[in-house]
């Protein structure tokens, strides 16, 4: 059996088609454990690999990256870049790579599913009912809202921005956008408008984040922004938790400024803002935009192409800093 040059690792284990695919050409070895790898156990784990396919959550610092001796390439399981120091991998020859496109269609229906969640009021409903007793033919019982014709404000308008804006269109919905030009090709399609974030925020009955977290996104809704919202307003947010300010957002939702919202990413993730958890009026999930069997397996596949066009030599397809010039 002829032995194979590279050694890959693999922070987590992922679905199997990506690790066949890699150990057609490398050595591969992952973190068998359910936990995330604390700095130093990820500064262990990386030496002397050629390749390593990393998750969202694993911080590659400078301190990391310097035990990367070996690395070629950090492939990222993942859309989301924000765990990778670009210069200081770029510094140290080490290209970096992410998995665009495959999680546009999961993460818009998750989107949608938090949208249903809230004004419906789903989780209190299901709750109701594991009491073993219904009473929901009160005139004013367990009121929701309907979604079909209210006006959807997606912030945002990329990949997964633009399948929730083609979405809408099954529900007849008026729809606003923001982004950083206007894409006549999404307008032609979908009849959706280009407007600025205030109009947007003021005229929107649902409104949908979909922007990156950049140092200018942060906190890019905040009080003033929530005042400006309908008091039916819902807000769903499945981009980074950094782009809402969370004490701003449970004051408005404790006071009843806005209706209700839904999120799936948090600010300090993995760990949920202590008065969240308290709020009727918010549907959470634990970061499950791409969590189909479907996308997770495109997203590990995506991130082994990119392994393996650098060992090969060639530069990934998914490069977040072609300017590294290899070990």
């Amino acid at each position: 059996m002829t032995a194979k040059p590279y050694h890959v690792y693999i922070t987590r284990k992922i679905p199997q088609p990506a690790i066949d695919l890699l150990e057609e050409h490398c050595t591969v070895t992952y973190n068998e454990i359910e936990d995330a790898l604390t700095p130093e156990q990820l500064k262990a784990a990386v030496r002397d690999k050629d390749a390593i396919l990393s998750m969202f959550y694993d911080k590659f610092t400078p301190e990391v990256l310097d035990c990367c001796n070996k690395a070629k390439i950090i492939a990222n399981f993942a859309v989301g870049f924000e765990n990778l120091d670009i210069p200081a991998a770029t510094e140290r020859g080490i290209y970096l790579s992410n998995t665009p496109g495959v999680l546009n269609i999961a993460t818009a229906e998750t989107a949608w599913a938090l949208i249903f969640a809230v004004a419906r009021n789903i989780p209190a409903m299901d709750a109701v009912c594991r009491t073993g007793k219904m009473d929901s033919w009160s005139p004013f019982g367990y009121l929701g809202q309907e979604i079909t014709g209210k006006t959807l404000g997606v912030i945002g308008a990329g990949r997964i921005g633009s399948a929730m804006i083609r979405m809408a269109k099954g529900f007849a919905m008026p729809i606003l956008y923001t982004a950083h030009s206007p894409k006549p090709e999404l307008e032609q399609e979908t009849g959706a408008i280009f407007t600025d974030l205030d109009t947007l925020l003021q005229k929107s009955d649902i409104i949908s984040i979909h922007a990156p977290a950049t140092p200018e996104t942060k906190y890019l809704i905040s009080k003033p922004q929530l005042e400006m919202m309908k008091p039916t307003a819902i807000l769903i947010n499945t981009a980074r938790g950094q782009l809402i300010n969370t004490q701003d957002l449970i004051w408005a939702l404790e006071n009843k400024v806005i209706a209700g919202a839904g999120i799936d990413v948090f600010e300090n993730e993995p760990y949920v803002t202590p008065g969240l958890e308290k709020l009727s009026n918010l549907v959470m999930a634990p970061h499950i935009g791409s969590a189909t069997y479907e996308t997770r397996v495109n997203m590990g596949l995506t991130a082994a192409r990119n392994i393996i066009a650098v060992l090969k030599g060639e530069m990934p397809p998914n490069c977040l800093n072609p300017e590294a010039k290899q070990k």
